[in-house]
């Protein structure tokens, strides 16, 4: 199995327009963050874990021309923004075109409907983009050709839900407040593990470092891989050193092999 993280930043990505502080002016590309996105290959299948505004250049930076399918964790534009960039991946083998399979809860699809309604509407105009929708449950496991997913269920806040994925020894989380204790038992076992941290500082909606290592140390993976940081995380250089043992800043283009 092989993890790609394709984006690791915030809402507004790193760095931010018109800020002048270290990090954002900082020409080491660690830290530089795309919104945040990964992809995960594993027994042939392909998958993208959200598709936020910066997905076309993802795929592009990535080599990718081939999904299997897009994992929604939730609505928010940071993570949905990028859908209708499908729509090349549907061509790539015009004439023949290939609907791109998005998976996600109702309540999310139901925004991706909302937003892109032109892609579902009967009298479509030449173009759109071609997209099946999966809803699937927090509490049900699902199958994507070979592969078996399981849901995490969290909370972004009170208002907002989002969702996790297990992929065997491998679990990504990002947008996370909050977690059940019977959502980290879905956990057990887990080798690698993403969780979001957006800043030291706590934060309304997001996990920050110290709860982020909480969990970390709850769940106990073998390398743990922090994610969705803002600006305020620090320098890639001078943060990634401070952190414990085996839990270390993901960074945009990071590559991670995970035996299957």
């Amino acid at each position: 199995m092989k993890l790609t993280f394709l984006g690791t930043g915030t809402s507004q990505g790193v760095p931010l327009i018109g800020c002048r502080c270290a990090v954002c002016q900082s020409t080491d590309p660690r830290d530089r963050r795309l919104r945040t996105s990964a992809m995960v290959e594993w027994r042939g299948v392909r998958l993208v874990i959200d598709a936020g505004p910066d997905f076309r250049y993802q795929l592009l930076r990535a080599g990718v021309s081939r999904l299997d399918g897009i994992l929604l964790t939730h609505e928010h534009k940071d993570h949905i923004g990028g859908l209708d960039d499908v729509r090349a991946l549907n061509f790539v083998d015009y004439p023949t075109v290939r609907p791109i399979d998005i998976y996600a809860t109702s309540r999310t699809l139901q925004t991706v409907k909302k937003d892109f309604d032109y892609a579902f509407v009967a009298d479509k105009y030449r173009g759109v983009p071609e997209i099946r929708l999966h809803a699937i449950s927090q509490s049900e496991p699902f199958r994507i050709g070979p592969t078996f997913i399981i849901p995490i269920a969290g909370q972004h806040s009170p208002r907002f839900e989002v969702t996790g994925f297990r992929f065997g020894k491998l679990a990504y989380l990002t947008d996370f407040k909050t977690i059940e204790e019977g959502e980290l038992k879905k956990l057990k076992g887990v080798e690698v593990l993403v969780i979001n941290a957006l800043r030291f500082e706590e934060h309304d909606s997001h996990l920050h470092v110290e709860r982020a290592l909480e969990l970390i140390r709850q769940i106990a993976p073998k390398r743990a891989l922090l994610t969705h940081m803002s600006h305020e995380m620090g320098l890639y250089a001078e943060t990634n050193p401070r952190l414990p043992e085996g839990v270390e800043l993901a960074y945009d283009t990071l590559e991670v092999e995970i035996d299957d």
